[in-house]
């Protein structure tokens, strides 16, 4: 009998700690399920796809020494093909149906913006989304944490080395037509007020095209020293290739957003010259520890020689590990976001960081150049 009675509560007493375990959605006593809607698909799947592979390269690390606090962690993938409609749906799909405890990875800014109702009706935590946009950054919001410098760091930066290197005054813009290319656009302008200068021309194009031709023929006819590129990579590379075949010849700047590797690839040797401002270090780096971590990891994961997409992907993993880490065994969505507004830890030499009044992790931005081929860091033009 007495036996009978001790079984009955030590079956109680293990019910009770799995039920607390698993008391928040998306966590049990063996498992944080982490949700993530980006491109895997389409003319902008080489993004979604960098940034999945260099975050399962880490979390695979992770899981294989035994997780996060006895939790090994399931990434719950879905393929938006950077278009809003799918994002809002997969969004949808993962917090209610998958019911995951954070999403994390979403790639772009019209898509980002399509998710931003759901996470706040859900009040779950959306991490490291790969976009510079202001409206993740200002107002804050409680939910959203950025890695990422912002899209207007990126262009002060740029219009910064243009004026004071160069002394360009004339500078134009290309843009995809949509929340991602009006952000740019703003930025831009904002930039240039400082400067009591105004923009010298503008083109754009539409989402998911590569149809630039008239984006182009506006620019040509401004007649800027300098255009910065605010579109993805199939779009911005078929731009770059019919300015050199008309033989407009002005200095092209990208910002990171565009994947500095598929850009390359897909521009060719139109591709030679142009200057893109990065937000992670050099994926080649290895005297910087994150860096070599990164390499090694991504290696033994089998994923190839890596790229700033996926180094960014990987720093973002590491992040989320690190604020799961302190936020300890009790894991509810409030206390991993109480748990982020105190994170300040160096992660192998890059210094991030939140508050709960500045919710933006890393604020440096780097130029590069394309010369033969490769993404090479500069400091001045």
């Amino acid at each position: 009998m007495k036996n009978k009675l001790f079984s009955a509560a030590l079956g109680l007493l293990l019910s009770s700690l799995v039920s607390t375990a698993s008391a928040e959605t998306g966590v049990t006593a063996t498992e944080i399920k982490i949700g993530m809607a980006n491109a895997q698909s389409g003319p902008t799947a080489g993004l979604g796809l960098g940034i999945k592979a260099g975050s399962e390269a880490y979390f695979k690390k992770v899981n294989a020494a035994g997780g996060v606090n006895g939790r090994k962690i399931t990434l719950v993938s879905e393929d938006d093909g950077y278009d809003p409609p799918r994002t809002a749906a997969a969004t949808d799909k993962l917090i209610k149906k998958d019911g995951v405890f954070a999403l994390f990875g979403y790639v772009g800014t019209p898509t980002s913006k399509a998710a931003m109702s759901l996470v706040n009706e859900a009040n779950i935590p959306f991490f490291a989304p790969f976009t510079g946009a202001e409206f993740l950054r200002t107002p804050l919001n409680k939910h959203v944490f950025n890695i990422r410098s912002s899209y207007f760091n990126e262009i002060e930066l740029q219009v910064e080395r243009l004026v004071t290197d160069a002394g360009v005054t004339k500078i134009g813009l290309f843009y995809q037509e949509d929340t991602y290319g009006k952000v740019g656009k703003e930025g831009l302008q904002v930039s240039l007020q400082k400067r009591k200068m105004t923009m010298a021309g503008e083109g754009f194009y539409q989402r998911n095209t590569e149809d630039v031709d008239a984006g182009l023929a506006a620019l040509i006819a401004a007649k800027p020293e300098a255009v910065l590129m605010v579109g993805t990579y199939k779009a911005c590379a078929a731009f770059v290739q019919k300015a050199a075949a008309a033989g407009f010849k002005p200095k092209f700047f990208n910002l990171s957003f565009v994947g500095t590797a598929n850009f390359i690839k897909a521009a060719g040797d139109a591709a030679e010259g142009v200057y893109i401002t990065q937000v992670v270090p050099s994926p080649f780096d290895e005297s910087i520890p994150i860096v070599k971590q990164y390499r090694a990891d991504m290696k033994a994961a089998g994923v190839g020689e890596g790229d700033y997409t996926s180094l960014e992907g990987y720093i973002n993993a590491v992040a989320l590990v690190e604020a799961l880490k302190k936020t300890g065994p009790d894991l509810t969505r409030a206390s991993f976001m109480a748990a982020l507004e105190k994170l300040n830890v160096n992660l192998g030499g890059l210094d991030i960081g939140f508050s709960p009044t500045d919710h933006q992790g890393l604020n440096t931005v780097y130029l590069t150049k394309v010369q033969k081929g490769k993404p090479v860091p500069v400091g001045k033009l």
